[in-house]
């Protein structure tokens, strides 16, 4: 099962990454501490780095278990983020990250919705979930937008390096197809 390369939806182009895209990826958010907070990565040092990053996601698109888009803004072919789903046993999880300068202006909730309802209008797909950082209030509001419920405190569930090295609690959000 694969999604299509191509996701539109009315301000942003969802697309597989190419090898051209380290830069922009560099420069527009991998670098910044603030948008890495979150995440299990550090930020990137290098523009190398980055590099690494885009061909895992070029493989892991022709191995087809994890399905990562950059996500551009229709408006000026701006890279502004990129989001990630990851399929295993009938289910598909979802991870985003949007450069600093684009939060609070939709793109997020827009671009997972898109990645959402496609996966909820597969068969194959009974489950759709993701997890974020208890302290990470903006990601739980954008999972809620697109219809993701609230499930559980994942108690120590992963870390989240750029804050501590200890294992963190998460909020599990889920939809079930049946539900949607």
């Amino acid at each position: 099962m694969k999604p299509p390369e191509v996701l539109e939806t009315t301000q942003l182009t969802l697309r597989p990454p190419v090898i051209e895209d380290a830069e922009a990826i560099f420069a527009r958010y991998a670098q910044d501490k603030e948008v890495t907070k979150y995440l299990i990565w550090r930020p990137h040092k290098n523009v190398t780095e980055t590099r690494v990053f885009v061909e895992r996601c070029m493989r892991v698109w022709k191995e087809g278990n994890c399905f990562p888009w950059v996500v551009m803004r229709k408006v000026d072919d701006a890279l502004i983020g990129m989001i990630e789903l990851r399929i295993k046993s009938g289910e598909a999880d979802l991870g985003y990250v949007l450069a600093r300068e684009t939060w609070r202006q939709g793109y997020a909730t827009e671009m997972a919705k898109a990645v959402v309802s496609w996966a909820l209008g597969q068969e194959e797909f009974t489950r759709v979930w993701a997890t974020c950082d208890c302290d990470n209030l903006a990601s739980a509001r954008v999972l809620e937008k697109v219809g993701l419920k609230f499930e559980r405190v994942l108690k120590g569930y992963i870390v989240h390096p750029n804050i501590s090295d200890d294992l963190r609690d998460s909020l599990l959000y889920d939809i079930k197809r049946y539900e949607s």
